[in-house]
């Protein structure tokens, strides 16, 4: 009974945060990239491209793009992925269609098409780095990148902008070449600001030590910042004195209680630190 309680309570976490995440993306489209009438890598921007053509509102051909997208991203991203992004999918349009009946003709917010792009580029990639790390997106080319960053490795920002510049470049059919300029450089820098969002969200420092007082930064790491260490005998090239290295990897905070542990505890203890965004464990086999 205990575990279905907190099944259901993560589920309902997970949900909110996801449509949170999407309501996000949806203002960002709606009040910013739609007056803007650029193409800025997404389904969305396609879509406001295609309303030229095709006589249905935006909420409707973003929808029908996504199913297309999905359908791929369900066989090849994984089950996980696809279910969420079902949701995100559906939402997406739906939120879209809110905003179309409440604020109809909504005109831009700025009066600057630079600046348009600009606030959507900062807006939309809160709510993408938020599904992102969920394991979702909220479908479209953010599945395209999905798929490029698990099969080809790319930094999921490179793979936004590179599936996001074919979009870019369809403002062509449409708008006048300040606006296609605007979606090309939008699209690049909508990546550049993803890959930051993205990074800062999961960022850690592996830190090195060399210090006197091994054994009171020991216990410190463990009972303190309730984190793990390894121990590796060093060797001074100078004098070849053998002494032990303690290697941790910590988050922000806990990075700056071990910094002000050090300065206390051993100001002239020897210490190198790396920034570290990925780390994996590889069971036995």
């Amino acid at each position: 009974m205990t575990n279905l309680k907190t099944d259901y309570k993560s589920i309902i976490k997970e949900t909110s945060i996801l449509t949170v995440a999407v309501a996000i993306i949806a203002a960002a489209v709606y009040f910013f990239l739609v007056p803007s009438h650029a193409s800025v890598s997404s389904i969305s921007g396609l879509g406001i491209v295609l309303s030229n053509f095709i006589p249905l509102p935006l909420s409707a051909i973003t929808m029908i793009l996504n199913v297309v997208l999905l359908i791929i991203g369900f066989f090849t991203c994984g089950r996980e992925f696809g279910v969420k992004t079902v949701y995100t999918s559906v939402m997406l349009p739906l939120f879209l269609g809110v905003f179309e009946g409440i604020f109809p003709d909504f005109g831009s917010m700025t009066n600057s098409q630079e600046l348009d792009v600009l606030c959507y580029i900062l807006v939309v990639s809160v709510g993408l780095s938020i599904l992102f790390n969920r394991n979702a997106s909220s479908g479209g080319l953010d599945i395209v990148a999905k798929i490029m960053n698990k099969y080809l490795h790319m930094d999921l920002g490179k793979a936004m902008s590179l599936s996001g510049m074919c979009v870019a470049l369809s403002a062509a059919l449409v708008y006048d070449k300040k606006t296609v300029v605007l979606s090309v450089l939008g699209t690049y820098f909508n990546g550049l600001v993803l890959d930051h969002f993205i990074f800062n969200h999961n960022v850690k420092r592996r830190v090195c030590i060399i210090t006197k007082k091994e054994e009171e930064l020991r216990q410190f790491i463990i009972h303190d910042l309730h984190s793990g260490a390894t121990i590796y005998e060093s060797i001074g090239a100078y004098n070849m004195e053998k002494r032990n290295e303690i290697i941790t990897i910590v988050d922000k905070g806990e990075y700056q209680k071990l910094m002000n542990y050090m300065n206390r505890e051993d100001p002239k203890a020897f210490i190198t630190v790396y920034t570290v965004s990925d780390m994996r464990y590889q069971p036995k086999r």
